[in-house]
């Protein structure tokens, strides 16, 4: 008896009958939900799914979605794909987080009305069958409010009344009972995915933005005098007619005077050097204190306020560590590692020795005070106005408090945006993404040849990296002078910068540097710069002859005039029968606007190819014209079918914007291009 019984099956679990309805493979879905996907304002999020059951039943899915301060639930129908795929999206308008999710359920009034019509097909409807379906609509009509339901029990005494079988089947099959049938489905047993899914909404300079990076201890017009605010402030007009809106301002504090570094990292100063702005700290201050030789706090407030005149935005670099200098160092000594001997551990990156800056111990007891501090600063400049961050090396501080710190930060003020400088591994630039930072530099800088950009670019925008990662391309950096701009001249940093700028709808430049083809490493085989403005003042001639300063605002211009430009979708590469000639297109949705780009990668010789178009894909037709207008070069082009040819001369042109234009033919018979 008592194996008899030990054998026996267990009776079914004593909860609620579990659902038939199955639902996978849900997207966008970031590392299980996880981490939340981002968008900006107005930007849509689609939503897809597997949902099945058991059998032939019909069901019924819905994209579930609410902001995150409503409670309230908005459902959309999603629609189906074929192959058990489903989908639906919803768009975000406000400035705050958004949830979302799925739900579905067995439809018996779907699976009789699918059945019904292929009788009435074979001619083979049953009076029971109307039977069945009268009391489908009834069930539904017990679940609708009086008016819904008093529609529906007339429409059920109508599937059981006596007209003629055929009348009957027609007013079974009417899509308007269909409609009011689906309005009040029975949800009882429906199944619905685990997780809710977040999005992280940003503003609109998240997704498209053009920065210029200058130093502003350098920007005075007189050579050898330490700039200021105010010489920052004269340069803005400059800056804003070149087209960038963001100004982005390295270390604008206080630096220490222990180890301070000479020109090119000399490892001893000179009297009057003034350092590296990355060694933060001194008797002044730390990071919430200004450089005594660029100008007070008031001289601040009314930069930033001429700025946004302008339509500029200041962002300031958060460099969380130390000069030896810094208050800090003596008022939390726990927040610093010390070696065997007592000495802290200053920043190293073999073999440079960075005996100026002190990083940070986060390992320590005294963890939260920390945290707190450094959430401080950002509350601080952000309380002066400043709403964009740059921040430097976070892949060597605690994923967990990068989390932590932006999204505290953003609960009060969730117009901040900050930008990742992570030059590391690509897991760990990813997950960066993922706790929260809005951009990502990338590997943009050491990406030249044609292969190497498809891939990576074809990594960034058709993969599910799109959905947190938003990449910011930088063709230079003062930390980095790559290789193509010390030997490529004029053309190498003209095809670098249209590549920057319309392969990504945020770029930036190391401003004065860049315009002013600053070519100049420190020594052969490095990318560093020769007398970088990192260790030194500089003096940069704004009236010099040869800078790219118009070329830099044509670009510009074409970026803020074409909205294909001002996201990373609808990027499309193209056959070009010509390894140094990049080929790629970017379109609106509605195909409204579509901007087509040639780039000759090789600054040195006149390249030419056979381009090939998907013309279907492009809204362009097999047997009409189409203009292409080159933006950068004004030059208007008539083409006919797929293959076109295209030659470069880097001397003159590296490379081709066009804005391609459809004939449209008017009521008078008169034809243009739009």
């Amino acid at each position: 008896m008592e194996e008899r019984a030990r054998s026996r099956p267990a009776s079914p679990p004593a909860t609620e009958r579990p659902p038939r309805v199955v639902i996978e493979n849900v997207t966008p879905e970031i590392d299980g939900g996880r981490f939340p996907i981002k968008r900006t304002v107005e930007e849509q999020v689609v939503v897809e799914a597997d949902v099945f059951t058991d059998g032939h039943e019909s069901l019924a899915a819905v994209l579930r979605y609410r902001r995150e301060s409503d409670p309230a639930w908005t459902e959309l129908p999603m629609v189906p794909l074929g192959n058990d795929r489903y989908r639906a999206s919803f768009g975000v308008h406000a400035l705050e987080p958004y949830r979302y999710t799925v739900e579905a359920w067995l439809d018996p009034f779907a699976t009789w009305e699918h059945g019904l019509a292929k009788k009435a097909t074979a001619a083979a409807v049953e009076p029971v069958d109307l039977l069945v379906g009268a009391e489908l609509v009834e069930q539904a009509a017990s679940r609708a409010p009086d008016e819904a339901a008093a529609r529906l029990r007339r429409w059920a005494a109508a599937l059981r009344g006596d007209e003629p079988l055929e009348a009957r089947v027609r007013r079974a099959l009417d899509p308007e009972l269909r409609q009011l049938v689906a309005r009040h489905p029975d949800r009882a047993h429906a199944a619905r995915h685990p997780r809710e899914l977040a999005v992280s909404v940003d503003r609109e300079r998240a997704r498209f933005s053009s920065w210029y990076e200058l130093f502003p201890r350098s920007a005075s017009q007189e050579p050898g005098r330490h700039g200021t605010f105010q010489d920052v402030l004269d340069r803005l007009p400059d800056v804003a007619s070149m087209g960038f809106d963001v100004l982005y301002l390295p270390p604008i504090h206080p630096i220490g005077h222990a180890y301070r570094k000479g020109p090119n990292n000399a490892p001893q100063a000179s009297p009057g050097d003034v350092g590296s702005p990355w060694a933060i700290g001194g008797p002044e201050g730390g990071h919430t204190a200004l450089h005594p030789r660029l100008g007070t706090i008031e001289d601040f407030r009314r930069l930033v306020a001429r700025a946004g005149e302008l339509g500029l935005e200041v962002a300031l670099d958060l460099a969380f560590q130390c000069s030896p200098d810094h208050p800090w160092v003596k008022e939390h000594p726990q927040w610093f590692h010390r070696r065997p001997d007592g000495s802290i551990q200053y920043a190293e990156n073999p073999p440079k020795k960075y005996q100026d800056v002190y990083p940070i111990e986060f390992d320590n007891p005294d963890w939260r005070g920390l945290w707190a501090a450094l959430l401080g600063v950002v509350e601080h400049w952000a309380e002066e106005g400043v709403r964009i961050f740059r921040v430097d090396n976070p892949h060597t501080k605690p994923f967990r408090f990068w989390e932590w710190l932006i999204a505290e930060a953003r609960r009060a003020r969730p117009e901040l945006v900050f930008l990742a400088e992570a030059f590391t591994r690509p897991k760990v630039m990813a997950h960066l993404a993922k706790a929260g930072f809005a951009q990502s530099y990338t590997y943009f800088t050491w990406r030249n040849t044609k292969g190497e950009l498809t891939q990576y670019l074809t990594e960034l925008t058709r993969t599910q990296a799109k959905e947190y990662f938003r990449p910011n391309f930088w063709p230079n950096t003062p930390d980095i002078l790559p290789e193509p701009l010390q030997y490529g001249g004029r053309p190498a940093f003209q095809a670098r910068l249209v590549l920057a700028a319309t392969l990504a709808s945020s770029y930036g430049i190391y401003g004065p540097a860049f315009e002013h083809l600053e070519a100049r490493a420190v020594r052969p085989g490095s990318e560093e710069y020769l007398d970088s403005e990192k260790y030194q003042l500089r003096h940069w001639d704004l009236e010099r002859a040869d800078s790219l300063r118009d070329f830099v605002a044509r670009v510009n211009r074409i970026r803020h005039e074409n909205p294909a430009l001002q996201s990373n979708e609808g990027l499309t590469f193209h056959r070009i029968d010509n390894e140094q000639l990049l080929a790629y297109s970017k379109a609106t949705e509605d195909l409204a606007d579509l901007v087509l780009v040639v780039v000759n990668l090789d600054p040195h010789h006149v390249h030419a190819g056979w381009l090939e178009l998907p013309l279907e894909l492009l809204g362009l037709s097999r047997d009409e014209p189409y203009q292409v207008h080159d933006l950068l070069g004004d030059g208007r082009y008539l083409w006919h079918g797929a293959r076109n040819y295209v030659e470069l001369d880097p001397r003159s042109a590296p490379a081709q914007i066009f804005r391609i234009r459809r004939r449209v033919r008017t009521e008078r018979d008169f034809d243009y291009f739009m």
